[in-house]
């Protein structure tokens, strides 16, 4: 299953970029966030792989995920005709996704975000909630782009209630 989800973002490219970047923010725009933390490498390094714990309700999802693009490296005084890259690969629980972000810049206070996610899945449930639910995937993505909007411009934190 694929599907791509996109959304203007009121801020500059590298200033979106950097707070993407920053794992402290993560869980002020990402719902269900329990735990995100580097195994191996440096935090939203290339190469890095991370333990991630998501709670949805009374469920818990625990997963892998490997930084397999971040370009550029160094988020400073990017490039204005540059695409800023964020790609990653997650592996739970019968299932494994690819996630690849792209920040483009629409005008110098604007930033197109669009990001493209593949899941494939092994595990019988799994398979049955890709086939039976395939919408749900899709509009958790666009939340979770919904919430960091809300993070970025105006500095609201999905733990502090209301949507």
């Amino acid at each position: 299953m694929k599907y791509t989800n996109t959304i203007e973002i009121a801020l500059p490219r590298e200033r979106v970029a950097q707070l993407l970047a920053d794992p402290a923010h993560l869980p002020k725009w990402l719902r269900g966030m329990v735990l995100h933390e580097p195994v191996e490498g440096v935090h939203g390094q290339l190469g890095t792989t991370s333990r991630v714990v998501m709670q949805s309700g009374k469920r818990k999802m625990e997963c892998t995920e490997t930084i397999t693009r971040r370009d550029p490296a160094d988020l400073h005084g990017i490039p204005k005709e540059s695409v800023v890259h964020f790609d990653r690969e997650i592996v739970g629980p019968g299932m494994w996704s690819a996630v690849r972000d792209r920040l483009t810049e629409v005008d110098p206070e604007t930033t197109l975000w669009e990001s493209e996610s593949e899941y494939r899945f092994s595990g019988l449930l799994m398979r049955l909630v890709g086939r039976l639910m395939p919408g749900a995937f899709h509009k958790q993505s666009q939340q979770h782009m919904q919430d960091f909007k809300a993070f970025a411009e105006q500095g609201k934190d999905v733990r502090e209630g209301g949507s």
